[in-house]
């Protein structure tokens, strides 16, 4: 055999060789099959993102968070600039104060309307006093008219004086009258202070609350994932200042089938094995099967497979299981999630749970 010969037949066998090696390797490493035991779908990690934004329009003063910190919930994100605020809220103080001095005056006319009244009444007690003295002095000096034991001038006087009490009496009664009224004029002003008070007060806390919220807080705990605005920047109301990503809210999305998807129950288990560390394989659980079919998204790859009606299914991660790797947890990482619909079957060896 010609040297030339024995060396293609060299090369051949090499190329055959490593066609089988290539082969068996793919037979260990590939997924295992969609055997009517298990489905898969392709996805990417997501998390719930979460806004901090400011209630009111306003100038960002301060963030204390750099991007990639850990938060936790309550902790102290920005800060507005709230001095214009500051500023209505001493007024609003001012006037408070204004209001209670004014009540203070005002109760002090009620007491004083109150003596007032007290003291008509006592005129009013003498005055009718006066007025029997009188009315009796009258009768008297007619008796003895009529008997002509006095003066008709004396009985006249008399009966003028009797006239002139029961004059007293209505003036004494027209005086306890008014005292009432200004009674109630004193107290209508006192209500009208306790009103302005109320008022001045929901003004202040109003403006306190406004200081508070110029105060931006982590409504839960999580990672910063983007400083959207920088300080001396000026935001409308609801603007966003940071974006937060909750990291104990992680889950896969993926497409399945219409077959597969209507065999698929709410807890049931995944494994989800991720295109950037394939020698891991993290558990998770079914959270979300949509109710409603939808043409396949292009990002899964076949044309064919675009072709067919598909459901949305969500994989959450065990939050306890992400606190023990915050750092690990990054979103947008595509991959590959396995579900199994027999419960029967155990997990293939190249499925069972492998962590860091």
């Amino acid at each position: 055999m010609k040297p030339e010969h024995k060396t293609w037949l060299t090369r051949g066998a090499l190329a055959l060789a490593l066609l089988a090696a290539l082969a068996l390797g793919w037979q260990f490493a590939r997924p295992p099959a969609d055997d009517g035991a298990f489905v898969r779908g392709n996805g990417r990690i997501e998390a719930t993102e979460v806004d901090v934004a400011a209630k009111a329009a306003g100038r960002v003063a301060e963030i204390l968070v750099n991007e990639g910190d850990f938060v936790k919930a309550g902790d102290v994100i920005a800060k507005m600039d709230t001095r214009a605020i500051d500023a209505q809220l001493a007024q609003a103080r001012a006037q408070v104060a204004n209001a209670r001095s004014a009540r203070q005056t005002a109760l002090a006319l009620v007491a004083q309307r109150k003596a007032d009244a007290v003291m008509a009444a006592a005129v009013l007690t003498q005055r009718h006093t006066e007025l029997e003295v009188a009315k009796k002095t009258s009768a008297r000096s007619q008796a003895l008219l009529a008997d002509r034991a006095t003066s008709a001038q004396q009985a006249d006087e008399d009966a003028a004086r009797a006239s002139n009490a029961a004059a007293n009496v209505a003036v004494a009664e027209a005086q306890i009258a008014a005292s009432k009224a200004a009674i109630g004029a004193a107290e209508a002003q006192v209500a009208q202070t306790d009103a302005g008070i109320d008022a001045a007060n929901a003004a202040a806390d109003r403006l306190k609350t406004e200081l508070e919220d110029g105060v931006l807080k982590a409504p839960r705990g999580g990672r910063v994932q983007y400083r959207v605005v920088q300080p001396g920047e000026v935001v409308g109301g609801g603007g966003k200042v940071v974006s937060l990503l909750d990291i104990s809210d992680v889950y896969m999305t993926f497409f399945l089938p219409e077959m597969a998807a209507g065999r698929v129950a709410l807890g049931s288990e995944v494994r989800i094995v991720l295109d950037a560390a394939r020698q891991f394989v993290i558990p998770a659980q079914v959270s979300y099967v949509a109710s409603v079919a939808q043409f396949t998204p292009k990002t899964v790859e076949t044309q064919s497979e675009r072709q067919k009606m598909v459901f949305r299914v969500k994989a959450r991660i065990d939050p306890e299981l992400l606190k023990k790797y915050p750092e690990q947890v990054k979103t947008g990482l595509p991959g590959m999630a396995h579900l199994r619909l027999d419960a029967q079957r155990d997990w293939p060896a190249e499925l069972q749970v492998k962590l860091p």
